[in-house]
Formats: C-alpha cells, structure tokens, sequence
C-alpha cells in the first residue's frame, strides 16, 4: 500500500456495534481525532440488535464467582439508569420456584442477597413471595410451584443506545463512515496504513491506533492486519430469540428444565421477546439463523412455566456473541472482555473478544487507557460517566 494519504486520524475503530461505538464515545471524549469504519449502512445490525435487552449484573454469573464481572456490571448498571432515564428502565424480574428446581430456595436467597449487596443500598432490595400468593398469579404453572422470588434489575433497547452512543460520540467530534470496510491494515515504524473498501472504491489512511470491535468478524478483520496481533480464533455462540404475539405483564427468569440455563421471557414492544439460547456456530456470521431446533427448546422452556400462552411467533433473531475458545459448557463461560494487543506494554491495535452489553462505557474506556501511550497530548472534551445518553 502507498503511504501518500491527506487523512490523519488518532483512533480508528472497526465496527460500530456496542463495543466499537463506546470505544468511539471515549476516544473523543478524550480529544483524539476518532473515525469509525462500519460495513454496513446503519449501526447496531448485527449482535447489537439481538441481544437479550438487558442492562443486567448477571445474577447467574456469581454461581461461576464471576464477582468482578458481576461487580462492575451493577456499578454500570445503576450509572446508564441515571445517564439514558430514556432508554435504560429499572424493571422487576421474577424467578418460580417448583419441587424439582435445582437451584433450592437457599440457595436464590444468598444469591439475591449477594446480588443486592453489590448493587448497594436500596439498589436491588428483593423478597420472596410465598406459595398461596405466588399461585395467584394468572398464566403461572400452580403444580409444584412452592415460591417465586422478585428483584430488581433493568432492560434496554439495545439498538437504541447503541445509536444513542454513536451520536454523543459524533457530538464531540468522531466521525463515522458507513458501508466502510476494513480491507487491509499495514503496521508501520510511526503509524498504521489502512486500506478501506467503500462506496467511491479504496481509499487510504493513516492512524495512530486501531481497535477491532468488529464482533463475530474480529479474527477475520484481524488477519487483515500486517502482522496481526496474535489472536486465536475464538468460539462464535449463536444466540435465538422468539418474538411472540401474547404480551406479558412480568419479567420471568426461568430456569430450562433442559439444563438448567437462564431463559428470560420479557416485555418487549407489546408483545414478549423468549430467549435465549447458546449454540456453537461455525458457519458465516452473516448467514446466522433461528434454528429449529432453538425454537423448540425456548417454547418448551415457557410450555413448562406458562402452559396455556400463546406459541404463535411473529419474529425472531438471531446473534452471536464472541468467547474466547476453551473447553466446557458454554452456559458456564466466562463473559469477561478479552483484549487482543499487538504490544502488552505499549499497544497501537487493540481487539475486542467478548463482553457485555451492560459493560460497553468500561470497555471504552479501558481500550483508550491501553492506547494512550502510542496517542498524542490532546485536550479532554468530557467524561463518559458525566454523559447523558438520549434516543438518537
């Protein structure tokens, strides 16, 4: 590639998912000159729009001890609560509890305490509510049914406050470029030669840093990059959701008598969004599909719950969330963000391999700390925690 180009840039991100779009709020934030590069021609189509809508801690994490994941997702939790009052709403789950539920009620209770505890004062008080009353709730399986229990988490949608961070990141100066693609990325002495495919053809650039937020495309995006950073390929774990026509008034967190997974049925749009599931992926991430499969196992999950709703689907999706490879059941994986780096000590590229939703504004911020060292002195505009979030 030539090196003649007139564009210069502190931070370019690939993608403009959740993860590539709180990289580019915190990059901005922090003054650099911030260009996102996104291949489609709208952000959020991807993963971004298909996930759970949950802004959660992830009650089920402390069963695996994930303390500091679960930790930091409250703290964020309760700071995107006050931040997006527009798109971030607290919200009432509810967990049944029959005779042959694996997890004992002792069990939920030290969890939801510890939950709470985190959380902090008042922030996710819960109670149980006992056999007689819990079988007075319309729709609910009655046999067997001993208690259910209620807490206090939040839901989101996810597309919307992906586009809300994307336009308080272009509030303070970052740029985005749709139906962009990274084609190659050539690591010089003193800066970073990209090459990207768009609509007026290739065109060349110069960046300081990079940062792969491309999703399930992160191992093939990093292959593009000469040398790439060293990068397993990780595992893609598809993900279904069933939009269904009955709405429901509660937020259930049900446990799949299948394997004893989380299924959340949800409120959504005036009707109910089931899901999810976790499936191995191994085929194009473009081509990801509801399988049959996965329908069956989430309508029994809500037949062993809520026998008489309806199983009519007017919608469904599917996503895929990205998790380093290892060995073990998905459902017991990790969700820590993985940072992929071409120098541990003083980083120029930084990938993204997994994390949350609810954690995006950290991930930001954490990648703008690991490239500052590579970054010019540039004036401060914001703080990412200081930023209101509104519907873009």
């Amino acid at each position: 590639m030539s090196a003649m180009t007139s564009e210069s840039w502190d931070v370019v991100v690939i993608g403009a998912g959740i993860n590539g779009a709180g990289v580019a709020q915190a990059a901005a934030a922090a003054g650099y000159r911030t260009l996102v590069l996104e291949k489609n021609d709208q952000p959020a189509l991807e993963t971004s729009s298909r996930s759970s809508k949950l802004i959660h801690g992830g009650l089920r994490y402390l069963e695996s001890l994930e303390i500091s994941l679960v930790y930091e997702s409250l703290r964020e939790r309760e700071l995107l609560i006050r931040l997006a009052p527009d798109l971030v709403h607290r919200q009432t789950f509810h967990i049944p509890v029959y005779e042959d539920t694996r997890r004992p009620q002792w069990m939920l209770c030290a969890g939801l305490g510890l939950y709470a505890l985190m959380a902090g004062p008042l922030k996710n008080r819960f109670h149980r509510i006992g056999r007689k009353a819990a079988s007075a709730i319309p729709g609910l399986e009655h046999k067997g049914l001993k208690s259910v229990f209620q807490y206090q988490d939040a839901q989101t949608d996810d597309a919307a406050l992906t586009r809300a961070v994307l336009a308080s990141a272009v509030s303070l100066g970052a740029e985005i470029r749709y139906r962009s693609a990274l084609t190659r990325a050539q690591v010089r002495p003193q800066e970073i030669e990209v090459e990207v495919e768009g609509e007026e053809g290739s065109r060349h650039l110069l960046t300081r840093s990079l940062v792969n937020a491309a999703g399930p495309w992160v191992y093939p995006v990093n292959r593009r990059i000469d040398p790439p950073p060293p990068m397993a390929e990780p595992d893609r774990v598809q993900g279904a959701h069933l939009v269904l026509d009955e709405p429901v008034e509660r937020a259930w967190y049900l446990e799949a008598p299948q394997d004893g997974r989380a299924v959340f049925l949800l409120p959504w749009k005036g009707h109910a969004l089931l899901g999810t599931t976790e499936t191995l992926y191994r085929g194009d991430p473009s081509e990801v599909h509801c399988l049959e499969q996965e329908r069956d196992y989430l309508l029994e999950v809500q037949a062993r719950y809520f026998p008489q709703r309806s199983t009519r689907i007017i919608d469904e999706m599917a996503g895929l969330r990205v998790l380093p490879a290892a060995e073990g059941r998905l459902f017991t994986r990790s969700r820590e963000t993985v940072y992929v780096t071409d120098d541990p000590r003083s980083p120029r590229i930084v990938g993204i391999v997994g994390g949350k939703l609810t954690v995006y504004r950290k991930t930001g911020e954490q990648v703008v700390a690991m490239l500052r060292g590579v970054l010019p002195e540039r004036k401060q505009r914001a703080r990412t925690d200081q930023l209101p979030l509104r519907p873009a």
